[in-house]
């Protein structure tokens, strides 16, 4: 069973960093991509960051681009978000995800794992 659990929320002011971590079972190998998304209040979930399990090529979501790093730690089960240089729209619930499809992408309705979410807030 894939399971996926985020950590590292939390508040911060303009031009901060957080690193947002998410810790994932052994099973979470069998999918092909994992990515981070964000929802906002009254607002559509959207792609942040993925990248094929395992490591390799990444994907960014324009907004985020030059300012957020998705990597992993396979012996450590951890997928990150680094995120610099945050701004106040940046503020939003995060969530870790898992894919099976063959490709890999930061479209939503390819993911089909999914964690509880860790907020962000960033005040200006």
């Amino acid at each position: 069973q894939v399971q996926l659990v985020e950590s590292g929320g939390g508040s911060v002011q303009a031009g901060g960093s957080l690193r947002l971590s998410c810790g994932f079972s052994e099973y979470t190998y069998s999918s092909n991509c994992m990515g981070w998304f964000r929802q906002a209040p009254g607002k559509e979930r959207e792609g942040v960051a993925g990248m094929r399990t395992g490591g390799g090529r990444t994907y960014y979501a324009d907004s985020v681009k030059g300012r957020f790093t998705i990597s992993q730690d396979n012996a450590k089960s951890t997928l990150y978000l680094q995120m610099n240089s945050l701004k106040p729209e940046d503020t939003a619930m995060y969530y870790c995800a898992a894919s099976r499809v063959p490709w890999c992408s930061i479209q939503l309705n390819e993911y089909n794992y999914w964690g509880q979410g860790t907020q962000v807030t960033v005040s200006s």
